[in-house]
């Protein structure tokens, strides 16, 4: 993957998921029902930098809407996001997350974004692009063998954020003073995976869709194919790479929404079902074994005993063949 320069918050991508999220709040009263009376949502859903997405409560007094820029406190200091869901949706994603046993959001939006906080947000985005080459010339000067994703400056700019990717342990001590001197911030090295890459870069998928990842996931799936045992289509040797791998060389986040509640079975009935490896079966021109299946064509290969032939059947034809009603 190339270099992440990342359009969050300010790019196309960022918009379109702004107007679906504005989209589903219009529809909030057709999914839940009328409100009996309008107050001050205590729980908001705020998008920062790098497509995070946390909760906040609502500290400003006022009914924030979705795609209004905020200022939020963060980590001894403030930064900047944009509203990304309020009231009962905001407040549903916080009960699914598990976070409703814990009361409201320590975390705090101290105020909605005012020009000069405007302002200041186009400063900084200009700022991060020039920081960026500065960690670039800096890394190379120490020759560390590691991968620039992304930096995060925060509103106040006491905070700089380097995302990296490597595939072993780096020693960035030097790097980090060195950073630390030329921008008087402190300096945290996050090391992030290629998942997290992608997210970070905000960019559209092979099925031309926006990355799952950065569009509407809430949580980055691991390893998609941890719970799919049950499909043995999907371990074939038939499937194709390019089918499953996204844009982080791992198995599509998607994948993981394939797979079938254990109480459903209308996928299993809709499958046909296939003989074992090995079973031997009477046909007209004498015993045969089956030598293997392909889930994905539905085939069955069948091998004669008697003349060693090979016979190719459908998977739906052997049942009706060889199979016991």
């Amino acid at each position: 993957m190339s270099n992440v320069i990342c359009s969050c918050l300010l790019g196309d991508n960022a918009k379109v998921r702004l107007r679906l999220s504005q989209l589903l709040h219009s529809e909030m009263e057709t999914i839940y029902g009328p409100t009996e009376y309008e107050t001050v949502e205590e729980i908001c859903e705020v998008e920062l930098q790098g497509c995070r997405r946390e909760f906040f409560t609502n500290n400003t007094g006022s009914v924030l809407n979705v795609g209004q820029y905020v200022i939020v406190e963060t980590d001894g200091g403030y930064d900047f996001g944009v509203v990304y869901s309020t009231g009962r949706i905001a407040r549903k994603k916080f009960q699914l997350k598990g976070l409703e046993k814990n009361g409201p959001p320590a975390v705090l939006v101290l105020r909605v974004a005012d020009e000069t906080d405007g302002a200041n947000i186009d400063d900084l985005k200009k700022k991060q692009a020039e920081i960026r080459d500065i960690c670039m010339n800096k890394i190379r000067k120490h020759d560390l063998d590691l991968k620039l994703v992304d930096v995060e400056l925060r509103l106040d700019q006491q905070k700089l954020s380097v995302y990296y990717t490597s595939s072993h342990r780096v020693d960035f001590r030097m790097l980090v003073r060195d950073l630390a001197g030329e921008f008087k911030a402190r300096i945290q090295m996050v090391q992030i995976t290629t998942r997290e890459e992608a997210r970070r870069a905000n960019a559209f998928g092979p099925c031309g869709c926006l990355l799952c990842c950065s569009s509407w996931l809430q949580k980055i799936q691991t390893n998609p194919f941890s719970e799919k045992s049950q499909n043995s289509d999907s371990a074939s040797a038939e499937s194709h790479a390019f089918n499953i791998t996204g844009i982080c060389n791992r198995p599509k986040c998607c994948l993981g929404y394939s797979k079938h509640d254990k109480g459903c079975h209308s996928h299993a009935s809709s499958q046909p079902p296939f003989p074992a490896v090995g079973s031997r079966v009477s046909t007209p021109e004498g015993p045969a074994v089956v030598e293997s299946v392909d889930p994905q064509k539905k085939m069955v290969l069948l091998r004669y005993q008697k003349n060693d032939q090979v016979r190719r059947l459908t998977a739906d034809k052997f049942n009706s063949l060889f199979v016991r009603k």
